[in-house]
């Protein structure tokens, strides 16, 4: 039994690929199929499965298009109410493809009715290592959110995932685990990097807070540190109940279109570099600049089902984002490629850096807006700083003082969205592109309080 592990890391998940060398079983598969399809070419097997630990919050899931392009199960929770034909699969089912057993584990937490699959080779002996694909139940170093169901269930779920991770914890050390979050998405219950160091059951044994703490330490750390949830994750377990299938195509336009669609009230969002926005840009347009966090920031600041029109200087960028886009149900979006014939009206902003703003005289009415989160302001923040999080400010532009508006963040990429949708409110920006680490080296006055735990 081999394991192929899929990386997507613009949505900080990972999907599995199990195979035998004949036939294979993919778990967690987001919308875009093509790379799940390309590996198991690569690896000679034939789809016959496709398993989907929980009904996913935080994309639109792959799992019905590829199960009917392969005429492979769908293997789903069967209390799930989901709109399409499925294998509904319960609680300690053995289920059996080729050389590859799995036994179907409910692991509550996560969601009401997350499953998680333990694998083993059919070939070997009962005590050879299995592998343990838990979704978003027990993660590397820690386990999945539990507030993303209902905020009436949040206290419950979170008792559940403690004992999901203890009855997880009981499996042979040995077991390898491969879960799906927790890779620097937003399901992980805390900013678990992503990480390619071996993880067994052992491990995680002796590493994970979730299997090292008592119940209450467990519950009062989960519920007393919650995390913003992406704004698109309203809409993911609605799509994937009913079921998805392929995404609409987008289309190219000229420039010349950009004035028109802005007048009827799109969404024109610029994913080149914050550096090539600051210098020049379409007036009117936000900065989302293209990198990891792209969808999720996009989905968090322009509104749900709007026209959206993403720009750029390279086209192989622009497609790229459409299908990141299309993973969490952004599809059809138009895409202009920039060039120079409407250069002379672009505008500029003011960038600088810390070094330059420890320098500069202020004006008098400077408003220093900080929209990192509460968290992190609450760690340690610039004197007289106004702390709004960027995914909350297209909702709180009314909040921010009168005055010239010098927003920063941690690093300069939430502060540059921050700055195109403070601009294009009509107010005075100078963007503070720099990383907050060296705020104290230059001896600007800083408040420190209580850091997140």
């Amino acid at each position: 039994m081999r394991v192929i592990t899929l990386e997507i890391p613009h949505l900080g998940n990972r999907s599995h690929l199990v195979h035998d060398g004949a036939v294979a079983v993919v778990i967690d598969r987001p919308r875009d199929i093509s790379v799940v399809e390309t590996a198991a070419c690569e690896a000679g097997v034939d789809i016959v499965a496709v398993a989907e630990t929980h009904i996913h919050d935080d994309y639109v899931s792959g799992g019905l298009v590829l199960s009917r392009r392969h005429r492979a199960d769908y293997l789903v929770a069967a209390e799930e109410d989901v709109e399409f034909a499925r294998v509904g699969i319960r609680d300690h089912d053995p289920l059996s493809y080729g050389d590859i057993d799995l036994r179907v584990l409910a692991t509550p937490g996560h969601t009401a009715l997350p499953l998680s699959f333990l694998a083993s080779d059919a070939t070997l002996p009962q005590d050879s290592p299995k592998a343990l694909f838990s979704g978003g139940s027990l993660l590397h170093g820690s386990v999945g959110r539990t507030d993303l169901v209902d905020p009436a269930l949040t206290t419950a779920l979170t008792r559940a995932q403690w004992r999901t991770a203890r009855r997880l914890a009981a499996l042979p050390s040995t077991t390898r685990l491969h879960p799906t979050h927790g890779f620097g998405g937003f399901c992980s219950s805390t900013q678990t990097p992503a990480t390619d160091r071996p993880a067994t059951i052992g491990t995680e044994q002796t590493e994970n807070p979730a299997l090292t703490s008592p119940c209450g330490t467990f519950m009062n750390r989960l519920l007393a540190r919650p995390r913003p949830v992406p704004a698109h994750y309203a809409h993911m377990s609605p799509r994937n109940w009913r079921g998805a299938w392929t995404p609409r195509p987008g289309r190219r336009v000229g420039v010349g279109e950009i004035q028109s669609a802005l007048a009827r009230g799109a969404q024109v969002v610029d994913i080149r570099t914050r550096m090539a926005y600051a210098a020049g840009h379409v007036p009117g347009s936000i900065a989302v600049e293209y990198g990891p966090h792209f969808v999720v920031y996009t989905a968090w600041v322009t509104p749900w089902g709007s026209e959206i029109i993403v720009v750029s200087d390279s086209d192989v960028e622009l497609d790229v984002a459409e299908r990141q886009l299309a993973s969490i149900g952004i599809e059809g979006i138009t895409s202009v490629v920039l060039d120079d014939s409407t250069r002379e009206t672009w505008t500029g902003r003011r960038r600088i850096d810390w070094e330059t703003f420890a320098a500069t005289s202020p004006p008098s009415d400077r408003v220093l807006l900080d929209v990192r989160r509460p968290e992190e302001w609450r760690g340690a923040h610039i004197d007289q700083s106004v702390n709004i999080p960027v995914e909350e400010l297209p909702h709180r532009l009314g909040e921010v003082p009168t005055g010239e508006v010098w927003v920063h963040c941690q690093a300069g990429f939430r502060a540059a969205i921050a700055a195109g949708l403070l601009d294009r409110g009509g107010r005075d920006v100078v963007l503070v592109d720099d990383d907050f680490s060296v705020v104290h080296q230059l001896g600007i006055p800083l408040v420190r309080g209580r850091a997140a735990a």
